[in-house]
């Protein structure tokens, strides 16, 4: 993201007055010397995840336009997809040997770059990038090692502001351990640093890792800028009638925002170094007070996009700009991260004690 660029340490300080520019080079970064954000101009806290809206193209993205959003993260470029269609022409490749014909014949229909799906998204990188005043972040998502780097940098020359790793894995096999999983993800991470140079990096994870806490400065050193918490696993469904498992989409509710806003206040504090967005759970202008109180730098929304449309952005930055206002606040920095675990000397203790304090209040 440009909201996750980090700025080196000579840049110049932001200036306040180009935040509402339009021009991508006046984004604010989300790095320790970015400049404060005035109770009035908010916009860059509040982030559009078009994750689930595949196959609008670049038309959908342009309506974050007038919706307020301070980026965009793109819908997924899937290993799996780009898996398939690489099985296919190789495939083709290998039919093509046993006839004569095609020796000579034109292969139009594969892509230079590997796979129609790789080009696809490359093209909707582009024209995002171009369409849009805001950040766009591109983002792969995959489980393994594997072809990520090559990927990571034609999403980075196709114009991507940002580049978010979507590790969405579920550990199943009886033969990995938990350090198995942690060192895989971190051979990603490594891979793709290496590949996109200092294109901000950042990594949504599951919130079933053994230590989240152990596995967040490593994925800092590997070459992270950021933590996106967290993943959603859509889980399967039983048809009872045709007794098939069954995919089930369901959007996210304010009840899934308790794990993400406990996991920010820990890692920023931990972990002041790797910036964490809060993604699951936000629904309205509250849902972006407890995020950045608790430490995050930015908060993203699909589901709310998508129940209520994108003046849904505009909405939730009004209610937190009254927030601010009404508590004296003068910028959104002296809000970030009052309420984090720098509050208490051990973490744990804190969760265990608030364990404690919800089994008492039930009456």
């Amino acid at each position: 993201m440009n909201l996750l660029r980090t700025v080196p340490a000579e840049a110049p300080p932001l200036r306040p007055d180009l935040l509402d520019s339009g021009r991508k080079g006046a984004i604010p970064t989300i790095s320790p010397c970015t400049a404060s954000a005035p109770p009035d101009d908010v916009r860059f806290v509040v982030v559009i995840v078009t994750s689930i809206l595949r196959g609008l193209g670049a038309t959908a993205d342009r309506r974050s336009r007038p919706s307020r959003a301070g980026a965009v993260v793109l819908p997924s470029l899937f290993a799996e997809e780009i898996e398939a269609e690489a099985l296919a022409a190789d495939s083709v490749l290998d039919t093509g040997d046993a006839f004569a014909e095609f020796d000579s014949a034109p292969l139009a229909g594969l892509s230079v770059s590997g796979t129609a799906s790789t080009d696809r998204y490359v093209e909707l990188v582009g024209d995002a990038a171009e369409a849009l005043s805001i950040p766009v972040i591109a983002s792969l998502n995959g489980a393994r090692p594997g072809d990520w780097a090559r990927y990571g940098r034609l999403l980075a020359d196709a114009g991507a502001d940002g580049l978010e790793l979507n590790l969405y894995d579920v550990a199943a096999d009886p033969a990995l351990t938990a350090a198995d999983v942690e060192d895989r993800h971190l051979a990603v991470i490594a891979e793709v640093r290496e590949a996109v140079g200092g294109l901000p990096l950042a990594l949504k994870i599951s919130p079933y890792l053994s230590s989240l806490a152990n596995f967040a400065p490593r994925a800092r050193a590997a070459g992270a800028d950021a933590l996106v918490l967290f993943n959603r696993f859509y889980g399967p469904d039983i048809d009872l009638e045709e007794l098939t498992v069954t995919p089930r989409l369901a959007l996210s509710t304010r009840a899934e925002l308790p794990l993400r806003l406990r996991w920010a206040g820990i890692l920023a504090a931990q972990c002041p170094d790797l910036q964490i967005a809060v993604t699951g759970g936000v629904h309205g202008g509250a849902d972006v007070v407890k995020s950045l109180i608790v430490g995050a730098r930015v908060a993203c929304t699909t589901s709310a996009v998508l129940d209520e449309g994108p003046g849904v952005i505009a909405t939730m930055l009004d209610q937190l700009r009254d927030w601010l206002a009404a508590r004296g606040y003068g910028s959104v920095d002296q809000l970030r991260g009052a309420m984090d675990a720098h509050s208490v000397d051990d973490p744990a203790a804190f969760e265990r004690a608030q364990y404690v304090k919800v089994l008492h209040s039930w009456s």
